[in-house]
């Protein structure tokens, strides 16, 4: 099981679900954060890692504060720390 994998996955499921709450199109939301639309695509299917400074941009182009996207459910009990 590798944890950034599942959390890169799963901020981008949250992205596409707010972007899509806030009726933005993948197109528009790349125009506020200065990220291409085809980058938005990956970022959303979890096929890019995110930085922190990425996150950030999401955040404030979607108007919420950041763990707003990390909020879904993570069984943090399959992990391993990996040496």
């Amino acid at each position: 099981m590798d944890i950034l994998n599942d959390l890169t996955i799963g901020i981008g499921k949250r992205i596409k679900v707010i972007r899509k709450e806030k009726a933005l199109t993948q197109e528009t939301l790349g125009l506020i954060t200065g990220i291409d639309s085809a980058d938005i695509s990956k970022y959303e299917s979890g096929k890019i890692n995110l930085t922190l400074k990425t996150i950030s941009k999401f955040a404030i182009a979607l108007n919420v504060h950041p763990k707003e996207l990390y909020n879904f459910d993570l069984d943090i009990t399959k992990y391993k720390i990996e040496e």
